[in-house]
């Protein structure tokens, strides 16, 4: 067998040939299991269609895995939820049970749970697939629901190919994406919030929270029902409404999908479903997460790879969503979930400490995925830099189409809280955005949901602190705001015209959105006030909060104006320290900065190939919050050097500035 191309994309691998090749052949051996007699992983991952509740002609099927269960009632509306021997389902053998109803006494919005018998216990408990769960407001009990319209959704938009040339990333939280102080629905994410990430220039959104969870405060990172859409921002339809008017606007659904883990709770999740605590978790000291409290899936049983599985493809095919950012990948692949650990060497990767099910899982979901959709958009969230993870399984690797460039927001924390600007590196700052494996595309971020929440610090808040609260007026700004908004810009323009592969933004902190994000809970009174944005601050013109907007949107579209922007080479033209000042080129552009706090240069002669350059973006311009020192009419045209190859163009930089130039003749 030839060897694997990521071994000679990265040599460093080579003493490390022999594990992923064992690990490449295990999941080869998996795909041949699970698909024999089926024909393809997606014929494996039918669960949804076979489990649950499903209408089947004019009868209703229902039917659970819960191979503890000495006996299982279906308990709900239809029968004033009093034990019935009716609605007892029946063994099928291999842990299944199933019940058949003929009669119409099931319908519509009714409730329903499981009411699971076993030796010794027993408890009512809410179907392992089901896809509608709702809380009640008074007794703050959840059940599943029946959802079955009479009117079943039309999709409009049923061919949707997503755009990812660049991928631009707008990520967001339906529930606190109003400004009231109260839980936000789809339905006006669709009407009031969809059209601004629209005229901002992102082709993604990247939906938090959408698998039902017991508690709001968890930024839906606990989940109790894997199938359930939550229930808290609205209806089954009112989302497969939002999804296709994002699509209708070319705009791709990326779902924050959390297979890391599950909540620890039994009524309302999977933990104790059927009186055995480890149906689709660890046994042992391995079931608990030592950092989260909740539950480990043991990826190695193959019922609980059909769940999962499963749920990826319910996914994509029920609601159209176009992939996945997968949360957790780091404490997935480690045995200890990757847990106060540096990893500093390949020999990190490769220890006794990775879990290979959990591994072998990664790849099997992004094969299947991509086989239900092709076109299907799969993000790794790992903290570790694990060789492979966003390289093709064909190749040698996991599968993922890219990875969350994690290291970029930390390093923009850290710099910011301990160098002050005016020794900030300008090289050192370029390095760190383009250092990434050759083989592997990654989603380039300065925050995301994570630098927002309380106890952290936003970049803007990092930047401005409390002259934020009285300064961001126009009138009002002072020099602390004023270094604050041209550092937001810079920072944003710098790490997003790096990319290689795609860039993300959390909703609102593209206009600087003041505070942090804090759910709630018993610590705060169960306020909303820090769980929305404020909106009415970017629409008022009287806030530097719209000059901010302004400039991330022409930023974006700039980006997304250009074909496949994030595959052109990135040269460094020009990098002096002392200066403070970088330059690099991508394509027939010029990105331009000058970091240095006091200094402005006139006549700074930068080598680059002869030509003519006009700016096309410019942070100080008066829209964006600045001052418009730089004349944006002018042509700068090279001069001779003495060079015969190269010339230079003399260029005015202000301070603390940045303008990109475009190339808009070729030279003779």
């Amino acid at each position: 067998m030839p060897r694997l191309k990521i071994l000679d994309t990265d040599p460093l691998l080579l003493p490390y040939g022999d594990i992923i090749e064992q690990r490449h052949n295990s999941i080869a051996a998996h795909i041949d299991r699970l698909t024999a007699g089926k024909g393809s992983l997606s014929e494996f991952a039918n669960g949804y269609l076979y489990y649950g509740l499903n209408r089947i002609g004019s009868q209703w099927v229902f039917r659970e895995y819960a191979p503890n269960a000495t006996a299982v009632y279906l308990l709900g509306d239809f029968n004033a939820w009093e034990k019935d021997e009716y609605y007892r389902l029946h063994p099928l053998g291999n842990g299944d049970w199933e019940g058949t109803f003929c009669d119409e006494s099931i319908c519509h919005g009714q409730f329903y749970k499981l009411l699971i018998e076993w030796q010794g216990g027993s408890g009512r408990r809410i179907p392992s697939y089901a896809r509608r769960v709702v809380q009640d407001e008074s007794t703050k009990i959840f059940s599943a629901q029946v959802w079955h319209p009479s009117e079943p959704f039309v999709w409009k938009n049923s061919s949707f190919y997503p755009t990812t040339d660049p991928l631009l990333i707008y990520e967001c939280h339906i529930g606190m994406a109003t400004s009231e102080e109260r839980v936000g629905t789809y339905n006006e994410f669709r009407k009031n919030v969809l059209p601004r990430i629209v005229r901002n220039g992102y082709n993604c959104i990247q939906i938090m929270a959408i698998q039902e969870h017991p508690y709001y405060g968890s930024f839906g990172y606990q989940v109790s029902n894997f199938f359930a859409a939550s229930s808290r921002f609205g209806t089954p339809d009112e989302l497969k409404a939002l999804i296709d008017e994002a699509h209708s606007c070319g705009v791709a659904v990326v779902m924050d999908l959390v297979h890391s883990h599950s909540v620890s709770n039994e009524d309302e999740g999977l933990g104790y479903f059927d009186g055995d605590p480890s149906l689709y978790f660890h046994r042992g000291s391995r079931r608990i997460h030592p950092a989260w409290e909740s539950l480990c899936f043991d990826y190695g049983r193959d019922k609980v790879l059909h769940f999962l599985l499963s749920n990826c493809k319910f996914w994509l095919e029920e609601y159209h969503f176009d992939g996945f950012r997968f949360d957790g990948v780091t404490s997935m692949m480690y045995l200890d979930h990757g847990l106060e650990k540096d990893f500093v060497a390949y020999s990190d990767y490769f220890d006794s400490n990775r879990d290979e099910d959990a591994i072998c899982y990664l790849a099997l979901a992004n094969s299947l995925i991509h086989e239900v959709k092709p076109e299907a958009i799969t993000i790794a969230e790992d903290m570790s830099g694990m060789p492979g993870l966003a390289a093709p399984y064909a190749e040698g690797g996991i599968g993922f189409d890219y990875r969350m460039a994690m290291g970029i927001p930390d390093f923009f924390i850290k710099y910011i809280k301990e160098v002050p600007d005016e020794y900030w590196k300008v090289g050192h700052i370029f390095w760190h955005l383009t250092d990434h494996r050759a083989e592997e595309r990654t989603i380039s971020y300065v925050e995301s949901h994570d630098q927002a929440l309380v106890g952290d610090k936003t970049m803007i808040f990092r930047l401005v602190d409390s002259d934020m609260y009285w300064h961001f007026e126009r009138r009002s700004r002072n020099l602390n705001v004023s270094r604050g908004i041209a550092l937001h810009k810079m920072i944003r323009l710098m790490t997003a015209t790096t990319i290689c592969g795609g860039y993300l933004n959390f909703m609102g902190n593209e206009f600087g959105h003041p505070e942090w994000v804090d759910f709630p809970r018993q610590g705060n009174g169960w306020s909303y006030k820090y769980a929305r944005r404020q909106w009415e601050l970017v629409d008022n013109e009287q806030y530097l909060y719209s000059d901010l907007n302004r400039f991330d949107r022409d930023m974006i579209h700039l980006i997304s104006g250009v074909g496949s922007f994030e595959r052109l080479p990135i040269d460094k033209v020009w990098d002096k320290e002392f200066d403070q000042v970088l330059v690099y080129s991508r394509g027939d552009m010029l990105f331009v900065f000058n970091f240095n706090p006091f200094r402005s240069f006139t006549d700074y002669g930068i080598p680059v190939d002869k030509g003519s350059y006009r700016i096309v973006l410019n942070t100080d311009n008066t829209t964006y919050g600045g001052f418009s020192l730089v004349d944006e009419t002018l042509t700068y045209t090279t001069q001779p050097t003495g060079d015969s190859h190269r010339q230079q163009l003399r260029l005015y930089i202000p301070s603390r500035s940045a303008f990109v130039l475009k190339k808009i003749d070729k030279p003779e």
